[in-house]
C-alpha cells in the first residue's frame, strides 16, 4: 500500500496581513497519485504552489511532514524531492535547454537521463540548443516540462502546465501526467477542466483559499466539478 508523501496542516499564506490568500489549508498527498487543483481566478492555486516551492515567504503552517518527518519547504532534503514547472518562468534565460537540463541534474545530484523520447514527444527537436530567452512561450514551457519528466522527482508540481502548449503537446502531456504514478506524485493546478478530469486520481476544488470539495475515483466528472466551481 502506498504511504503518505506529504502532510500540510493549517497553512495560511498572505501578501499582506489584510490580504490572506490561503487560510486553514490542510492537505495530504499520497505516494504515487495524481492530484488536480482547480478553482476560479484568485482561489489560491498559484500561491499554494509557490509556497510549496519555497518561493513565497509569508506563510505559517502548524505542521509540514515529508514521509512523516517534520520538514521546512526550504530544507535541502525537501527541495531535492520536488521540482516545479511554473505557469511562467523567466529564469536561466541565457541557458540553452541542454545546458539547463544538465544544470538541474547536477543540482539534484543525479546522473543525467536520456530525454530524447520526451524531446520527440513534445516536438522539441529543433530547439534544444536555442537560448531559453529566444524560445516562444510554448517552447519554453516544453523545455521545463521535459526537464521535469526526465528528472522524475518524488513530488512533481505543475502550475497551469497546459498554458501555451499546442494540441499534440497537450495530449502528450496528459499521457505523461497519467503515467507518472510509476515514479512519484503529481500535484498540478489548472483552470482547464479537461486536464483535471482526464488525469487525476483526486480533484480538489479551491475557493477563497480553502479546499471546498474533494472528488475521487468515479466521482470525478466534469459536471460535478463544474457545479462545485459555480455554487
Amino acid at each position: 500500500m502506498n504511504g503518505r508523501l506529504l502532510t500540510i496542516a493549517d497553512l495560511s499564506a498572505w501578501y499582506n496581513r489584510e490580504n490572506t490568500v490561503l487560510r486553514d489549508f490542510s492537505i495530504e498527498l499520497q505516494e504515487h497519485e495524481v492530484v488536480g487543483l482547480i478553482g476560479l481566478n484568485g482561489a489560491g492555486k498559484t500561491t499554494f504552489i509557490k509556497t510549496l516551492s519555497g518561493l513565497h515567504e509569508s506563510f505559517h503552517a502548524e505542521e509540514i511532514r515529508l514521509y512523516d518527518r517534520p520538514v521546512k519547504f526550504r530544507d535541502q532534503g525537501f527541495k531535492t524531492c520536488r521540482y516545479t514547472v511554473f505557469a511562467e518562468d523567466h529564469s536561466f534565460q541565457y541557458f540553452t535547454f541542454r545546458e539547463y537540463m544538465s544544470y538541474v541534474f547536477a543540482a539534484y545530484g543525479q546522473k543525467q537521463q536520456d530525454a530524447e523520447p520526451l524531446v520527440r514527444g513534445f516536438h522539441f527537436e529543433n530547439y534544444t540548443d536555442v537560448l531559453l530567452k529566444d524560445l516562444s512561450t510554448g517552447n519554453k514551457k516544453k523545455a521545463f516540462l521535459i526537464t521535469a519528466f526526465a528528472l522524475k522527482p518524488k513530488l512533481l508540481l505543475l502550475d497551469e502546465p497546459v498554458n501555451g502548449l499546442d494540441f499534440q503537446s497537450t495530449e502528450f502531456l496528459y499521457e505523461l501526467i497519467a503515467g507518472y504514478k510509476e515514479y512519484g506524485t503529481v500535484l498540478f493546478s489548472s483552470h482547464i477542466l479537461e486536464s483535471i478530469t482526464l488525469t487525476s486520481d483526486r480533484v480538489l476544488v479551491l475557493e477563497n483559499g480553502k479546499i471546498r470539495r474533494s472528488f475521487e475515483g468515479e466521482q470525478i466528472n466534469a459536471g460535478g466539478i463544474r457545479e462545485a466551481l459555480h455554487d
